[in-house]
């Protein structure tokens, strides 16, 4: 099973951009699809983006246009871009993997991140 630390989070205006990064261990990282969740306090962890092995991606229609999913290989390392950030995007954020193909269910994934704080103020 691969490990998976997130690191990026932090406080922001709305509007404003943070990239998170999430350094996987392993060598066979690129075998691996890689999903970003998010939980916000009360309620339940949602599905935010992901990317595949061969890096086809996926997004929630809350973020489409807004956030970026990318992956890089030789770092073990996938990214999340985001945009134009919204008081509703404050939540903790996971990185997930699992192996070769995205999905949307937070119970496809076997290895997990322990998150990092996002918070956009208003």
């Amino acid at each position: 099973q691969v490990q998976v630390v997130e690191s990026g989070g932090g406080l922001v205006q709305a509007g404003g951009s943070l990239r998170l990064s999430c350094a996987a261990s392993g060598r066979t990282f690129s075998r691996y699809a890689m999903g970003w969740f998010r939980q916000a306090p009360g309620k339940e962890r949602e599905f935010v983006t992901s990317i595949s092995w061969s890096g086809s991606t996926l997004y929630a229609d809350s973020v489409k246009g807004r956030f970026t999913i990318s992956r890089d290989n030789a770092k073990n390392t996938v990214y999340l871009q985001m945009n134009n950030l919204k008081p509703e995007d404050t939540a903790v954020y996971y990185c997930a993997a699992r192996m070769m193909h995205s999905a949307a269910l937070a119970s496809e994934y076997g290895s997990w991140g322990q998150g990092t704080q996002v918070t956009v103020s208003s």
